[in-house]
């Protein structure tokens, strides 16, 4: 039985991965990682690091943000229920926009960042391009 249940777990969520729409995927990332962060262009920031690691991986945007353990947000693997929490958040459409958008550079071609109360230990051997709200930007 308990086998059965981890199959079906599994399939839901393939299922999930599968049916849920890139930009959905992607306003959703901007929102759990930056949507309680104001600082103009954060949200933006946030899109180029997932555009700019999608070109340089041969990705696509939502394989981008759903690679394991690339953004903590989604390290859960609830993907429906981060999905729809992203959803229900006050700038949920505001991240839409963003997606649809044309692209920004506000980070100067970044493709990782922090969060400025944690330092990993990637970040010594990449160079910092700005910082926006409480986020560290590198490339």
């Amino acid at each position: 039985m308990k086998t059965f249940r981890i199959i079906l777990i599994t399939a839901l969520v393939v299922l999930t991965n599968a049916s849920a729409k890139e930009s959905e995927i992607v306003a959703a990332t901007l929102i759990l990682e930056a949507g309680g962060e104001y600082a103009y262009g954060s949200m933006q920031a946030v899109h180029e690091v997932i555009l700019n690691r999608a070109v340089k991986r041969r990705l696509t945007a939502k394989q981008v943000c759903l690679q394991r353990k690339q953004f903590s947000c989604w390290n859960s693997g609830k993907i429906a229920a981060l999905l729809a929490k992203a959803k229900r958040h006050p700038r949920y459409s505001e991240a839409l926009a963003i997606v649809h958008s044309a692209p920004t550079n506000f980070t100067g071609g970044a493709d990782h960042y922090h969060a400025d109360y944690c330092n990993p230990y990637w970040a010594r051997s990449l160079q910092k391009t700005c910082k926006i709200g409480r986020h560290i930007f590198y490339k």
